[in-house]
């Protein structure tokens, strides 16, 4: 029997870690830990860190491993990302038949929720065909909690709808319908300049939650050329940049 522990780490601070997190840790026989290569070594070493910080005694076993990019070459997106997903599975199960023959307890940090924008639950399914296999889910702060308290803002408008999208919807949709308030997360291309930026309202955050925390808020036709200024340099300065913004326009707008 194998159980796989999805654990929600926050946006990368420790002490974002609940009670349920930190006792879910400690009880795992295996933690892998991605490797993304060379300019996101700091991911996995944040990953390292709160193991340190927060596993008492000798611990589980902690294994790395190197994430398989995605084959850009295959032009189809929901291809592209089910290809990398299988990839990823098998390494998964390549490690735990290495290192949990018998079975056992196998932990992930997971940025933030397991439940938002992670893929880590998806993956994990892929295993369920290849043993007997149940999943345990402890959820985490998300990058919008750490994003609204840094910028001390409520999410929603009173009785107002909230849309958490992504930069290519954005790019590819715009404004969604029906919508005051938009948070839009993975968004590598600041995608906010595909829109109207007129009585738009912005509150962006690189790093949320963490100490280097960035954030810049505004009208959009005023601070959207600094913000992606401010990524820019940031992403130079630390190699890679997990970042999230809120926007909000009045109905009508």
């Amino acid at each position: 029997m194998i159980t796989l522990s999805l654990i929600g780490i926050g946006t990368g601070n420790p002490q974002h870690l609940t009670l349920e997190a930190v006792e879910a840790l400690n009880t795992q026989d295996l933690i892998l830990i991605p490797n993304k290569g060379v300019g996101k070594d700091d991911l996995a070493g944040l990953r390292r860190t709160i193991c340190e910080r927060v596993i008492r005694g000798a611990g589980p076993k902690i294994v790395e491993f190197d994430l398989p990019t995605r084959d850009e070459a295959t032009r189809d997106y929901r291809q592209r990302v089910d290809d990398w997903h299988d990839a990823i599975a098998r390494i998964w199960w390549n490690n735990i038949q290495a290192h949990l023959p018998k079975g056992g307890t196998v932990g992930f940090l997971v940025w933030g929720d397991p439940s938002l924008y992670d893929s880590t639950m998806r993956i994990a399914e892929r295993l369920k065909p290849l043993a007997d296999l149940s999943v345990q889910i402890i959820p985490g702060i998300t990058s919008i909690q750490a994003l609204t308290a840094g910028h001390a803002i409520p999410l929603n408008e009173i009785n107002g709808p909230v849309v958490i999208t992504t930069g290519r919807q954005i790019r590819d949709n715009g404004w969604p319908a029906g919508a005051d308030t938009v948070v839009v997360m993975l968004d590598g291309a600041c995608s906010f300049q595909s829109l109207a930026p007129q009585g738009v309202q912005i509150w962006w955050s690189g790093f949320a939650g963490m100490p280097e925390e960035i954030t810049v808020s505004g009208p959009l036709t005023d601070v959207g050329q600094k913000i992606i200024e401010t990524r820019a340099q940031a992403r130079a300065d630390h190699g890679w940049i997990m970042d999230i913004y809120l926007m909000r326009r009045s109905n009508g707008t």
